[in-house]
């Protein structure tokens, strides 16, 4: 620890603190709390949107596995960069319109209300597999900030945890929604700035490609973009690649979506997105491979802490104090978002439509931030296993999320046919057969979001021709959605279909 850094480190906590005692006071309603309003603009939603994507996992458990296992390990960026550019061409703006037709502010509520689901189970299943997994997800976070904290700081695993978890609820639980839209563009920012500065003064550190091949062959890791384990080197490039099918079902940055002020904004919004995803992919890849040729061996001997060795080694006490604190943007930008998206599950789609339906706005407002806190030391206890890795935890949520909502949204955007009891059956089969795969131990041949995706989706396409979606509201709200989307022309695909068009 130097005193820069500690410097560095307190202005960025007060920064966050400061965003979310400003935005205290314009959430005292859930919309505004859970949704920021539906004001959010062009760049904030760009912003926020891939801040609360790219956790810690980006900069520490990314670059961590191809420092350890080599460059093949590349196809998991270019399949989140691939799922990213087709969430956000696909989903974005029907999403928008569609939560804002069915006047929904969560994930499970939109569920319900645009499959028309009677019985509130879909509503409540999907809550309940947001807490589970978002839980499992924010001690990802949490464990980031433990092994940070623990490099940079000299302070003992269980304290760092302990320290991020109390900063990342400060602001959470004051600011809400707009808290973590605007803490989340400051973040994004750093994050971006590390990325590109950190591994390009490395590399002229390391000798550049020389060094790198040097490097390599010393420590015996493969710079080769085919894989070299797995049971064919396809097989193994199709299941890294599959991390992209997990952003069709992330409550985290789906949300983003519906709270942006218009379609206009949501494709300038894209723009900026897909800039900054492929730059910041990009920088994480670099940072593993160019940390290849600078590391013989790392100090502690743990892979994910590479980007943390290598801003300590390159870059100046000052300056490194903004590298490092751009770390802890990545870890805290996803973990706030997750508390933010665990809350509303608890409060909106649970508490309120459950047990208390005539709950005043303000107390439904409490209801979330207390949610925040218990979240958050559940959490806390997950992570307070240090021999976990962060990439290994991301991993089970993300596919947990992408193999039990992706397809569900898929359908509820594109499908005029499908029905509530469709999405409930896939849902429950993607999540158990995500689950049953990965306790298996199959998760080592092909990532267990794929099976879990595909079972979910043909369950879905199976109910479909058992039964069809016949509730005119529900039917005359997908037409409306589509039509607005295609800027007020009935589309080809519904022409003269006599009411049976989609899936």
């Amino acid at each position: 620890m130097t005193t820069p850094i500690l410097i560095t480190f307190v202005a960025y906590f007060i920064i966050l603190l400061v965003i979310g005692l400003c935005s205290y006071r314009r959430d005292e309603n859930i919309e505004g709390y859970l949704l920021g309003g539906r004001g959010m603009g062009a760049w904030v939603t760009a912003l926020s949107t891939q801040a609360s994507d790219m956790s810690g996992w980006l900069l520490m458990g990314l670059p961590g596995v191809i420092y350890a296992s080599g460059a093949a390990n590349v196809w998991i960026a270019i399949g989140l960069f691939l799922g990213t550019v087709l969430n956000w061409k696909f989903v974005s703006g029907r999403l928008r319109l569609y939560t804002q037709k069915t006047n929904t502010i969560t994930l499970p509520c939109f569920f319900e209300e645009r499959f028309a689901d009677p019985t509130g189970l879909l509503r409540t299943v999907a809550a309940i597999t947001i807490l589970v997994f978002f839980t499992i997800y924010v001690s990802s976070g949490l464990t980031a900030c433990g092994k940070l904290f623990e490099s940079t700081f000299g302070i003992s695993y269980g304290t760092g945890v302990w320290i991020g978890g109390i900063i990342t609820v400060a602001y959470t639980f004051t600011g809400g929604y707009l808290a973590v839209c605007w803490t989340d563009v400051f973040q994004g920012a750093l994050m971006v700035l590390a990325l590109v500065v950190v591994p390009a003064v490395a590399l002229v550190k390391t000798g550049g490609v020389v060094g790198i091949q040097q490097g390599a062959a010393a420590r015996g890791v493969s710079l080769s973009l085919i894989p070299q384990e797995g049971v064919t080197p396809l097989l193994a490039m199709a299941s890294m690649m599959a991390w992209g099918l997990g952003y069709f079902g992330q409550p985290h940055l789906l949300v983003r979506f519906m709270s942006a002020k218009s379609l206009t904004k949501l494709s300038e919004s894209m723009v900026i997105a897909l800039a900054w995803v492929a730059i910041s992919l990009t920088g994480a890849v670099l940072i593993g491979v160019v940390g290849i040729g600078l590391f013989t061996a790392l100090p502690d001997g743990d892979p994910e802490k590479v980007f943390i060795s290598m801003i300590h080694q390159v870059i100046h006490p000052w300056a490194a104090g903004i590298m490092l604190s751009a770390i802890l943007s990545a870890i805290m930008s996803t973990i706030d978002s997750q508390l933010l998206v665990s809350a509303s599950a608890l409060s909106e789609d649970l508490y309120r439509k459950v047990v208390s339906r005539e709950t005043r706005p303000r107390e439904v407002v409490l209801i979330g931030r207390i949610c925040v806190v218990v979240i958050s030391v559940i959490a806390l206890g997950l992570a307070l296993r240090p021999d976990d890795t962060i990439l290994g935890i991301v991993a089970y949520s993300w596919g947990g999320f992408g193999a039990a909502f992706g397809p569900v949204i898929l359908f509820a955007l594109f499908s005029r046919r499908t029905t509530w009891l469709a999405a409930l059956l896939g849902l429950a089969v993607g999540t158990l057969v995500l689950v049953v795969w990965k306790q298996l131990g199959l998760g080592d041949h092909m990532y267990e979001i794929v099976p879990g995706f595909v079972a979910n989706s043909l369950v879905i396409l199976i109910v479909n021709q058992l039964t069809q979606q016949e509730d005119p509201r529900v039917l005359r709200q997908f037409d409306e959605v589509v039509r607005e989307l295609h800027g007020g022309r009935q589309p080809p695909a519904t022409q003269g279909a006599g009411g049976n068009a989609g899936l």
